[in-house]
């Protein structure tokens, strides 16, 4: 292969990195970001779930956070037709979670229709992202897969049994819990737990974590 070939081709994967990369970072950020910067901008405690951030003057930075994670994973190309359907699945869920907020404390009918659609979307949005790690990101085309990408494998189904674990309990709590339970807002560490392995799967993807060694 020649120089000239193959910079197209290096190009092609440095941006895949810098993709993954960039999804990881804004889920292993958005939590903190979100919980601090009210703290430190609104004041009070905690919310019930990351997405009631949206209610606070963290509104734009849940919102932003939300919309380029969508155009980034509308942008993804992976390796063939269904990583790309999955990517778009989960695009259109973030931007929809995005632009259709949690219901507030004393919703009116619109605000009820928003906040159904909203979690139609959150639940396509994090059982996509499951996918990707249980079942996409786990796919190899080599019968001797390296010790690095065994080791990546497993963070992948850790994190993704991890989410979908965690949309469990989120159901659960929701269903089952007393409000002395409630008060202690499960929902919003669950959620949180949920965005983190997501990120740090993507980040995993996106080689800034147990990146292949040079002999392998």
């Amino acid at each position: 292969m020649t120089q000239a070939t193959a910079r197209p081709h290096d190009t092609l994967v440095h941006s895949y990195l810098f993709l993954r990369r960039a999804i990881g970072v804004i889920g292993v950020a958005l939590p903190f970001v979100l919980v601090l910067g009210k703290v430190l901008v609104d004041g009070g405690g905690l919310l019930n779930s990351i997405s009631g951030y949206y209610h606070t003057d963290m509104r734009d930075v849940f919102v932003g956070a939300m919309v380029a994670t969508g155009v980034f994973l509308l942008s993804y190309r992976g390796y063939d037709r269904l990583d790309e359907i999955t990517g778009d699945i989960a695009a259109v869920a973030a931007v929809g979670l995005a632009v259709c907020p949690v219901a507030p404390a004393d919703p009116t009918g619109t605000d009820r229709l928003l906040g159904t659609l909203h979690l139609v979307f959150a639940a396509t949005f994090f059982l996509a992202l499951a996918f990707f790690c249980l079942v996409l990101f786990t796919r190899t085309d080599k019968t001797d897969p390296t010790a690095r990408k065994a080791q990546r494998n497993f963070v992948y189904v850790f994190t993704g049994w991890t989410i979908v674990i965690c949309l469990v309990l989120i159901v659960v709590c929701g269903a089952f819990l007393s409000a002395e339970v409630a008060s202690l807002h499960p929902a919003l560490w669950l959620e949180a737990i949920a965005v983190l392995a997501f990120g740090f799967a993507w980040l995993t993807k996106g080689e800034a974590i147990l990146r292949d060694l040079p002999q392998d």
